[in-house]
């Protein structure tokens, strides 16, 4: 049987999240120098998102999609170790020959991580928290929820003054649980105005923070 080495897993990852998201009418744009940060750009909702391909492999138990995220270059200094931050790319997408479906996921999601594991299946005893779900992350879904992110982006931009909407076009804002609480009513401004805010505890993702896409009618209590 003929096995992949890691760049021709890279280009293939590649390949089939390009050919993925043009089948879901995606414009894909590619760089035209090599060795950046991003593979690939999504349009999507009027703006580019910079993507990062990867090549994700099932667990040895079966139960979930591993994917490195970590990446290694030689230079003056020796190895260099480095993950990915918001300043470089907006999504990691995925691709998983195993089971030939592609996922992205929010750079915020994964920013300093070394190796991230997508469950196929929820955990037994029901658990939810610090557990990433394959299925929450399928590309089809991510796609759909970044043009209605963009959409909202734009219907709050038409109601509030600019220089408080210039921070919407950009990947979630990740704030620690700590410096959430110090600040408790600026965050809440923040995400009124469109931004999203993912608060962290323990250095992993715990509740995201975003205004509703359309006013709720609130009922009054006593």
């Amino acid at each position: 049987m003929f096995v992949l080495d890691t760049n021709t897993k890279g280009h293939l990852a590649e390949l089939e999240i390009a050919a993925a998201a043009t089948r879901l009418g995606v414009p894909v744009l590619r760089p035209l120098s090599d060795h950046c940060r991003s593979d690939l750009a999504f349009e999507i909702g009027g703006r580019l998102w910079r993507v990062q391909c990867k090549w994700g492999r099932i667990s040895a138990d079966g139960g979930a999609v591993v994917v490195r995220l970590g990446t290694c270059s030689l230079g003056a200094a020796g190895y260099k170790r480095t993950t990915y931050s918001p300043d470089e790319v907006d999504l990691i997408a995925v691709y998983c020959g195993d089971l030939d479906r592609s996922f992205a996921l929010p750079v915020a999601l994964v920013a300093g991580k070394y190796e991230i594991r997508l469950r196929l299946n929820p955990a037994r005893n029901g658990q939810r928290a610090c557990t990433t779900l394959a299925g929450d992350f399928e590309l089809p879904g991510a796609i759909a929820q970044l043009g209605e992110r963009v959409t909202g982006s734009h219907e709050v931009a038409g109601s509030s003054p600019a220089s408080s909407t210039s921070s919407l076009d950009r990947a979630p804002t990740v704030v620690s649980c700590n410096a959430f609480r110090d600040r408790f009513g600026d965050w809440i401004d923040r995400a009124a105005h469109g931004e999203e805010v993912i608060v962290t505890r323990h250095g992993r993702p715990h509740v995201r923070l975003s205004a509703p896409s359309t006013p709720a009618r609130l009922a009054k209590t006593a």
